[in-house]
């Protein structure tokens, strides 16, 4: 009897990061309220982080929502950035850094095995590293777990159903 399995993965496409970083840049040079300004977003794809600049609060809130709305244009997941503490920098400007986040912690991936358990189906599920292997003689298990976990809008990372053999 064949087995069926998907992966369940919590991943970035950093290639559409970086297009969404560029297109948040360019708004920022084309913008009357950032002239003269230090606001600056740099993006940094090895660290996986973002690191942004501004003169004050107020326009540092300004390039957090630039920058989010063209993330959310190119359909990157906004869970799965973590969003640190604003800190001033020597020169009195406003300094943050954005964390992107990937892989599923074991913590977040027992979480989400429980989840899959509760639905009572016969599938097995194990971590793998990073991810998540689901399995079952059925594909329309499969769907159904598929199904269940898309409707969890609250699940604090961002999933993404890979590998469906």
């Amino acid at each position: 009897m064949a087995n069926f399995s998907f992966d369940i993965v919590s991943e970035v496409d950093l290639q559409e990061m970086d297009n969404a970083v560029n297109q948040a840049n360019k708004e920022l040079t084309q913008r009357f309220d950032f002239k003269n300004s230090v606001s600056s977003i740099a993006y940094d794809r090895k660290e996986k982080k973002i690191t942004l600049v501004s003169d004050n609060d107020a326009k540092l809130r300004s390039l957090t929502d630039i920058l989010t709305t063209r993330m959310a244009k190119r359909n990157i997941a906004l869970k799965s950035l973590k969003f640190n503490k604003p800190e001033d920098t020597f020169q009195g400007h406003v300094r943050q850094t954005v964390e992107i986040c990937m892989g599923i912690d074991k913590e977040k991936a027992k979480e989400l095995i429980r989840i899959i358990k509760e639905l009572k189906l016969k599938v097995q599920t194990q971590i793998e590293g990073e991810k998540i292997r689901v399995s079952s003689a059925k594909k329309d298990e499969l769907q159904t777990v598929i199904a269940h976990l898309k409707k969890l809008e609250d699940f604090p990372i961002p999933l993404i159903f890979s590998n469906y053999r």
